[in-house]
């Protein structure tokens, strides 16, 4: 499935999260993503990415943060020296949706 061609759609809150089935069934088109739980007990999307220094570190955020915005989806973000961290839930209905996956998919092609 070609996750990285659809678009996110804005979520209201008016439905439910994932299921662990329905999480399972997309993460097995992503790339090394792991869902994680939350202090609010939501499933979450999260990747660790490593760099050979600070500047592709920031290269990288900075692809990754015009692509959130042209989706209207944003993940949380934490980089530095050689690293980034990006989880992804929506916000919403504090958990997972289609929207998370395309964005994590998008997130993979990146150059």
């Amino acid at each position: 499935m070609e996750l990285y061609k659809k678009n996110c759609v804005p979520c209201r809150g008016d439905i439910p999260p994932f299921t662990k089935a329905e999480i399972d069934n997309y993460l097995k088109f992503l790339s090394n993503w792991k869902v994680l739980i939350n202090e609010k007990k939501a499933f979450y999307l999260s990747r660790d990415f490593k760099f050979t220094n600070f500047e592709k570190s920031l290269n990288f955020i900075n692809k990754l943060s015009l692509i959130a915005e042209q989706e209207g989806h944003h993940p949380d973000l934490k980089f530095g020296w050689g690293y980034a961290e990006v989880n992804i839930h929506t916000h919403a209905i504090n958990g997972l949706s289609l929207s998370d996956f395309i964005l994590a998919s998008k997130i993979d092609h990146l150059d």
